[in-house]
């Protein structure tokens, strides 16, 4: 599972941007190249809005979004596009608010929004432009300034899921495993490492089934190393989410020894019962991501974890959801991202026996809790030690364990500085740079 990344317009306030991003980070990655090919089009009067279909709440919230982007832009081309639309097509185009529905493949073509030109309805692309999804083959290289200000880029290199856990609708709203070629890659992140980035992100739905559809089947291993190894000048490598049991040999190693690999990892977990992971469908026991973190933190003692954990899946007793919670020590989990499961309708978690939705909204707070209290111990044991933060604002900046750092004197956003933790505040820590 990708991680979660959602912003909306305040309710007061019409919509700051012509793209608004529901969802995830690929979302957001996918955002900034549907933000270019509007400019491109010349669409100034277009609003789109890049829907996740994670959860039926996520569905909902694309609704009420495109209802409020009409209130407050009655004039504008609303256009929905992004999972929601994808797999649902319909929900939305029954919405009189909108006016085009678009798929995840076209959304990405710079032709979809040039045909926008011709007029709404049949002078120009057609209200519904959402085809087969699993017909998609390739996963383009779009090329994009960077995301995140401009220390941080995220560069897309694989789109799409193969697998089937019972819980997920994704697969159907992004397609099969397809992989963008290494030498694109590299010649993109050359590109913007050209352009004054600092860090790179790589981004993908499965990512760890990088490379399966490519010529010689190479592995993420493999591509990091060629990233490394062809990009000198790249300060930072940092991986988005992972599936730790398909993790390959090459990304051990490189994880051991490439220190321009970022000591930051966030696995999808889901679960530590193996009676809810064989209901998930997922492809690993709770014994395998024990021994995952246990050897990542023998390669790399300074190694940090986060998870996705759903709370209150189908089934799950307090024996099971205690077993979730266990793991949170167990793996020494840092940076949590818990879900309360929402029934998908489409998926076959959604026909299993619910759990009431009292008791999973009381998991869920009892699972951050016990994620704040485990990030709240890591940020404190950093008091003392050296760091380098890479600087996103002038103020706030990232240690390569992704801690958020805040500097008690300003710098020029965009550097690498060398810091001394003094303190901890909320989720932050307090830093003083060493001249």
């Amino acid at each position: 599972m990708i991680q979660r990344l959602t912003t909306r317009p305040a309710k007061s306030e019409p919509p700051a941007r012509d793209v608004i991003t529901l969802g995830c980070r690929l979302n957001a990655y996918e955002s900034e190249v549907i933000s270019q090919h509007l400019k491109d089009a010349g669409l100034d009067d277009a609003v789109v809005i890049n829907t996740c279909a994670v959860t039926g709440e996520a569905v909902r919230q694309a609704r009420q979004t495109i209802r409020r982007v009409r209130r407050e832009r009655p004039e504008a081309r609303v256009i929905v596009t992004g999972c929601a639309a994808q797999i649902e097509p319909e929900t939305f185009a029954d919405m009189a608010e909108v006016d085009h529905v678009v798929g995840n493949a076209e959304k990405l073509e710079a032709e979809t929004f040039r045909a926008l030109n011709g007029g709404i309805g049949t002078e120009g692309l057609a209200r519904v432009q959402v085809n087969d999804i699993m017909s998609v083959t390739e996963t383009a290289g779009h090329l994009i300034d960077g995301l995140g200000g401009r220390a941080r880029a995220y560069v897309q290199v694989q789109n799409g899921c193969d697998h089937r856990c019972t819980f997920c609708i994704i697969p159907f709203g992004r397609g099969p495993s397809r992989s963008v070629a290494m030498g694109e890659v590299v010649a993109q992140i050359q590109r913007l490492v050209d352009g004054g980035y600092r860090e790179i992100v790589l981004t993908g739905v499965d990512m760890t089934s990088y490379g399966a559809d490519l010529p010689g089947a190479p592995r993420l291993g493999t591509l990091i190393s060629k990233i490394l190894g062809h990009v000198p000048a790249l300060e930072r490598l940092r991986l988005s989410s992972i599936d730790q049991v398909e993790v390959d040999e090459a990304l051990m190693r490189a994880i051991a020894e490439e220190p321009r690999l970022m000591p930051h990892l966030h696995l999808s977990m889901q679960a530590g019962h193996d009676l809810t992971l064989k209901r998930m469908k997922r492809r690993h026991l709770r014994q395998d991501a024990i021994n995952f973190c246990q050897e990542a933190r023998r390669l790399r003692p300074d190694i940090v974890f986060g998870a996705d954990l759903i709370a209150g899946f189908p089934t799950e007793t307090d024996e099971m959801f205690g077993a979730t919670l266990d793991l949170v020590e167990e793996c020494g989990l840092t940076y949590l991202h818990v879900f309360p499961y929402s029934p998908r309708p489409g998926t076959p978690a959604a026909r299993m026996p619910q759990v009431d939705r009292a008791i999973i909204k009381a998991r869920a707070q009892q699972l951050r809790q016990t994620g704040d209290a485990a990030l709240g111990r890591h940020l404190t044991a950093q008091i003392g030690r050296k760091v380098d933060v890479l600087m996103e604002r002038a103020d706030i900046g990232r240690a390569p364990d992704f801690s958020e750092v805040r500097l008690s004197r300003p710098v020029t956003a965009g550097e690498t500085v060398r810091a001394r933790v003094t303190g901890v505040e909320g989720r932050q820590l307090l830093a003083e740079q060493i001249t």
